[in-house]
């Protein structure tokens, strides 16, 4: 990793670390001085650099021990294989970027691309009944047939995140577990054997430092990630209070989509999936037809020709030359490099990209780039 990356990631990560400070408010703190790095090398001209910080954030910055525990965890992370990526950095997950409260840092092992085509999230019950099991595996095996490569994203708990985990990797979808604690360890232990074949077909996540035991808040907060890194959250089974719950209220917040099974008014872990629906707090689906109708996927699903020869025919000149130009970037390109590249005025090239996002052909990513999906 190059110097200048090492110490940026080394500088969000103790912020991570600096008493008092949450996900948003580091993510405000970002925005505002455009660097942690800048931050830490200015300590002494902390007035100036935020005015509004006062005397207890001061205090707290200055602090040693959030940048030697931050040295110790990359130094330790490195040697067991494991990803840090920033808030920052360009594989950080889009979707998640987009959420107020994202976490400035996520801890990663695997091989998933967390900025897949499609994202699927799926929540339930840890005392699923076989109802619910079988509803899980079916939707996820026909997302596996009619769009292979979804990613599907769970909690790795009992009942149905396990079984969307095992479900996807009988059928060679990638998915990922996201963790309520450390890399370093796995909760619960039963599920080890199964986070293991994950790596090699997907991947464990985590926004908790190693040495972070599975404390039960951390559940709750570990649920925002699982609704944020998704296109849409599924809730296959929940009784009238549960996490599940809190997942699909979070994705709502998010603006994400939001999906539930039924089940009948008597069953008592349906009670919440049924409540969810009658508040629309989520759509109805009995299937992973129904769900990809409402997702508009059910199109290309059905499509027998691969994507990339369908050559974007409802294209203008000028959103083909940005899509040329993206693909030939896979990093991405920023706005004011588009400009000088198609010479080309920002009052047009702007709604170009618009429409091509809104096609879905083009996304906006961190550090104000756009990158071609295909």
């Amino acid at each position: 990793m190059e110097e200048r990356n090492y110490k940026e990631q080394l500088s969000i990560l103790a912020l991570t670390r600096v008493r008092g400070l949450r996900a948003a408010a580091i993510g405000t703190i970002l925005r505002t001085v455009g660097s942690a790095s800048i931050l830490f090398d200015n300590l002494s001209s902390i007035d100036e650099i935020i005015p509004e910080a006062g005397p207890e954030l001061r205090a707290a910055l200055a602090d040693p021990a959030p940048m030697e525990t931050a040295k110790a965890e990359l130094e330790f992370i490195t040697e067991k294989g494991i990803k840090a990526i920033t808030i920052c950095d360009d594989d950080y997950p889009y979707r998640l970027s987009e959420c107020s409260d994202a976490p400035p840092v996520i801890f990663t092992m695997g091989t998933a691309d967390l900025n897949a085509r499609r994202i699927v999230s799926i929540v339930g019950t840890r005392r699923a009944t076989e109802y619910g099991k079988d509803l899980c595996s079916n939707f996820v095996s026909d997302l596996a047939r009619e769009l292979p490569g979804t990613l599907i994203v769970s909690g790795l708990a009992y009942g149905i995140d396990v079984c969307a985990h095992r479900t996807a990797l009988k059928m060679g979808l990638p998915t990922v577990g996201v963790l309520a604690h450390g890399l370093d360890r796995m909760y619960p232990a039963s599920h080890r054997s199964v986070a293991k074949e994950m790596l090699s077909e997907g991947g464990l996540l985590t926004e908790y430092m190693s040495r972070t035991e599975p404390f039960k808040g951390n559940f709750l907060q570990r649920n925002r990630i699982v609704a944020g890194l998704a296109d849409a959250t599924v809730v296959v089974e929940s009784p009238s209070h549960g996490g599940s719950l809190v997942t699909a209220s979070i994705a709502q917040s998010y603006a994400r989509d939001c999906f539930a099974f039924p089940g009948r008014v008597n069953d008592q872990y349906s009670i919440g999936c049924n409540e969810l629906i009658a508040r629309n707090g989520a759509a109805l689906i009995n299937s992973a037809h129904d769900f990809m109708v409402a997702m508009n996927w059910d199109a290309e699903a059905k499509s027998a020709a691969p994507r990339e020869a369908e050559l974007f025919p409802q294209l203008s000149p000028l959103e083909q030359q940005l899509i040329d130009l993206l693909r030939h970037h896979s990093d991405g390109l920023q706005l004011n490099q588009l400009v000088i590249a198609l010479d080309i005025s920002v009052s047009r090239i702007m709604p170009a990209l618009f429409e091509l996002e809104m096609k879905n052909l083009v996304r906006a990513v961190a550090g104000g780039c756009y990158r071609a999906i295909v």
